[in-house]
């Protein structure tokens, strides 16, 4: 048994989270925050059988879509300059995490 820890954008998370219950894939969310930038994510808790990782993780990566947005940075050193414009970076997508499992009990 394996745990698989998915953290992705909370654009992408209600998406993902119809998907698992259509494949009836079982799946606590909890909303996060992440660090670099400070906004909303949605981190998915998954407990599955060995057997079926590889379909969880190509469903998170399906679903999960990486795009770039600007964001406006107090001061962004550019060089020798300082500069407060718009940068341009990339979201989204998954980071997953895949544990073993040593027990697993549900009471």
């Amino acid at each position: 048994m394996k745990l698989i820890v998915a953290i992705v954008q909370k654009e992408d998370a209600n998406r993902l989270q119809r998907t698992f219950v259509k494949e009836s894939i079982r799946a606590t969310k909890l909303a996060t925050t992440g660090g670099f930038l400070s906004e909303g994510n949605t981190t998915f808790l998954i407990g599955i059988d060995d057997k079926h990782v590889k379909q969880v993780l190509r469903i998170i990566k399906e679903e999960s879509k990486s795009r770039e947005e600007y964001m406006n940075p107090n001061l962004v050193m550019t060089g020798f300059e300082m500069s407060s414009q718009p940068v341009k970076i990339t979201v989204g997508g998954a980071t997953c995490f895949v544990l073993p499992v040593e027990e697993f009990k549900q009471f």
